[in-house]
């Protein structure tokens, strides 16, 4: 068994989601699309130093992989898991025995019951805390998937339902089926487009947030320069915002953490997460990382104190900067 060595404050996931840590843990860029996976008896060693600092609120997904990092994460909890939040997701058209992609999106009731089933081995446990959808299926209706996720919560394979990258529309419908606990979309200092209608939805629902990607794919940390380089197996070396032009303009962000980071003798990446959680006690980020230093380093955001006021300053000067690039791929919209 792991002890817990260190606590974390606690926060809920919307009015009756799980509580899990104030930070948890992305885990899919132990497996994909960061380069070539790490050594994975290394990244267990990882995931079980989060547990030990805290952590206990884990997300993986499917299509991770694909399934290599349910795995992962499955065998890295599995003597912690009574003590655990674990995400995973369904949404993709997987081949369940070669992991290619057969279509873009599958939300049919009948394939999530049948991701479900394969996750549940693959992360060898009875049920999933908390199921997203990956990404909206825009060929089956958000209350069929809804409805399928109820009856997994009802057969107790499933305890909470969550959405990813949805717009505020189909948030509403999928809640009046079944309650969603937790949204997960991407959103930093850089990437603000829930702030429109998405957190406003989710606030007068009592649903909690879960940004991913909080530190901008590592931009935000101040660590990637302008004439970074990444291997083609990395998602970064045909994201937009990281063409070198991009990144030169957009260093402003970067030195406005920094400027902020210096007054508060903390890093650029804690001033980030100190930031979003900040701005509402349901918002969990879920920075990823593969390197111990960088995880201990996240984990002391919660400890950096920040007032209305400095919260408004940043926004103001964060405001007045532009952002050169689309985020992730340039086709990421709410559906």
């Amino acid at each position: 068994m792991l002890v817990k060595e260190k606590q974390m404050q606690i926060r809920q996931l919307g009015r009756d989601g799980p509580a899990v840590s104030a930070i948890g843990l992305g885990c899919m860029g132990m497996s994909a699309n960061y380069g070539p996976p790490e050594d994975k008896q290394k990244m267990i060693a990882l995931i079980r130093a989060a547990v030990e600092h805290g952590v206990t609120f884990f997300d993986t997904a499917e299509a991770y992989g694909p399934f290599t990092n349910e795995q992962l994460v499955g065998q890295a909890l599995a003597p912690v898991r009574d003590h655990v939040v674990i995400a995973t997701k369904f949404g993709f058209d997987i081949n369940p025995e070669t992991g290619r992609r057969m279509g873009e999106f599958n939300s049919r009731p009948g394939h999530v019951r049948a991701v479900c089933d394969a996750s549940l081995r693959r992360l060898r446990t009875d049920r999933i805390d908390l199921f997203y959808q990956h990404r909206v299926d825009p060929n089956v209706p958000i209350e069929d998937v809804a409805g399928a996720v109820k009856q997994l919560i009802r057969q107790g394979k499933v305890k909470y339902f969550g959405l990813c990258e949805a717009s505020a529309k189909t948030i509403r419908k999928a809640h009046a089926v079944q309650p969603v606990a937790a949204m997960q979309s991407e959103y930093s200092i850089w990437a603000r487009d829930p702030e429109a209608e998405v957190l406003p939805t989710c606030e007068q629902l009592g649903i909690g947030f879960v940004p991913w990607s909080p530190l901008g794919q590592g931009f935000l940390t101040g660590k990637i320069g302008p004439d970074a380089a990444f291997d083609k197996s990395d998602v970064r070396s045909w994201f937009p915002r990281f063409r070198p032009e991009a990144m030169k303009t957009n260093q402003h962000i970067v030195d406005l953490l920094q400027e902020i980071a210096a007054a508060k003798e903390a890093t650029p990446a804690q001033i980030a997460l100190g930031w979003l959680l900040a701005r509402k006690p349901w918002i969990v980020p879920i920075p990823g990382t593969r390197k111990l230093d960088r995880l201990e380093e996240n984990l002391k955001a919660p400890e950096i104190p920040f007032d209305l006021a400095e919260i408004a300053a940043i926004d103001r000067a964060a405001s007045d900067m532009k952002v050169q690039g689309a985020r992730g791929t340039g086709r990421e919209r709410y559906a």
